[in-house]
């Protein structure tokens, strides 16, 4: 039952983690995807 109790923690931790970082990694997803599109276009 010990795993199990631990599997959810991490889960719990992972979910948490990723509604923090949500904003800025779009923000920094956009960011690189802009670069390369402005790149891309001055070839």
């Amino acid at each position: 039952m010990r795993d199990t109790g631990q599997g959810t923690n991490f889960m719990v931790v992972l979910i948490g983690l990723v509604i923090i970082f949500k904003s800025q990694l779009t923000s920094l997803v956009q960011n690189i995807f802009s670069k390369i599109v402005s790149e891309s276009s001055g070839i």
